[in-house]
């Protein structure tokens, strides 16, 4: 049975319709609820060279706390500063990533979860 990660928040649709699609197509997957137990800098890098994206695009910039926090995506700040800040403010990280093997996908929507999967079978 092959295997998946998905760091997700159990309230939102889009993460509750990846894990659906990941189980549907009999995948052993381990859960990681984000809000309770955030990923380390280590693993948002590794998530982040993954997807061939930056912490910036991870970041939910819409969210009340991102303005709260007086960010801005304009901010000149390193990698290094900006993983920082989603360690320490998990609320702000996109949600939800899969990670498959030694790829990964932004879950929104939900069909580039089945994308993925798509692409390893063949």
């Amino acid at each position: 049975m092959p295997s998946a990660k998905i760091y997700h928040n159990p309230r939102c649709s889009k993460s509750r319709n990846s894990l659906q699609i990941l189980l549907d197509h009999q995948f052993e997957v381990e859960e990681v609820r984000y809000l309770e137990t955030p990923p380390s800098k280590e693993e948002l890098t590794e998530l982040c060279q993954l997807m061939h994206t930056t912490p910036l695009e991870i970041m939910r910039t819409g969210e009340s706390l991102f303005k709260e926090l007086g960010l801005s995506k304009h901010d000149q700040r390193s990698d290094d500063e900006w993983f920082e800040i989603l360690v320490n403010n998990p609320k702000l990280i996109e949600r939800p990533i899969v990670k498959i093997g030694g790829r990964a996908i932004m879950g929104r929507p939900p069909e580039n979860v089945l994308h993925l999967i798509q692409s390893i079978q063949h």
